[in-house]
């Protein structure tokens, strides 16, 4: 499974994370668009770095919430989603092509993501979005016990789809994510959280009531936005194998 990690989220002088330290130890950057975090300088020197480094960059679209870091669902319209991805997978792409790279793929972020996980029509709206943008570029959704139906619905757009796990993120009996507002949501410990990602690569996750749910992942999200949490990326890449 491949390692992916949001970046590019900071604003001028003031950075979520030191890159430098975070990019050489992942496969895939979601890359922020500026709807919700990231401004143009920052955006493109992520993109550099991610070239600089061989890590393969993601479209990282949201709603329009710098005020809430893309994290409050707002009511929009499908042909409002599908153009405000398309404009800001657009803007990535012309910071990449001043980079001499391009863009691979495309992942939601925040409330954006979530609303896609749980209606359908804002999925569609996604969907069309990615598909008009053109170069056959994969969505990324969370994976669940309903990829089939994620892949059925996909492939009337002929878009393909990449599937993750979380590795710091409990799930529910139902194979979600639990609530950030419920306790115990974000897993805090580096052993809890290699566990989790050893069993992720054996197909399966186990619940916060105790169950074994199965799950297919291409890759695994990962966050690096503290010292701790660049330590444990390192510490996932060897329980994968990568190093």
């Amino acid at each position: 499974m491949k390692l992916n990690c949001d970046l590019g989220e900071g604003f001028g002088n003031w950075q979520l994370v030191d890159e430098r330290t975070v990019m050489p130890h992942i496969d895939m950057a979601n890359i922020a668009c500026g709807f919700h975090a990231g401004d143009p300088v920052g955006i493109r020197h992520s993109v550099r770095l991610a070239r600089e480094c061989g890590v393969q960059i993601g479209a990282h679209p949201a709603y329009p919430d710098l005020v809430g870091f893309g994290r409050r669902s707002m009511d929009c319209a499908p042909e409002e989603i599908t153009a405000m991805v398309l404009y800001q997978i657009g803007a990535l792409r012309a910071l990449c092509a001043a980079e001499n790279t391009h863009v691979e793929y495309v992942k939601p972020h925040g409330a954006l993501y979530n609303d896609m996980m749980r209606n359908d029509a804002v999925l569609r709206a996604i969907l069309e979005a990615v598909a008009g943008a053109g170069g056959q570029l994969p969505l990324m959704l969370m994976a669940t016990p309903r990829d089939d139906d994620y892949r059925k619905l996909a492939a009337e757009y002929s878009v393909p789809l990449l599937f993750e796990a979380f590795a710091d993120r409990r799930y529910t009996p139902e194979g979600r994510l639990q609530p950030r507002s419920e306790a115990g949501a974000v897993l805090h410990d580096a052993g809890e959280i290699l566990q989790q990602v050893r069993d992720l690569q054996r197909g399966q996750v186990t619940a916060s009531d105790g169950s074994v749910i199965a799950l297919a992942a291409d890759s695994v999200c990962v966050h690096g936005d503290n010292p701790q949490g660049v330590a444990t990326i390192v510490e996932i890449r060897r329980a994968l194998g990568k190093d």
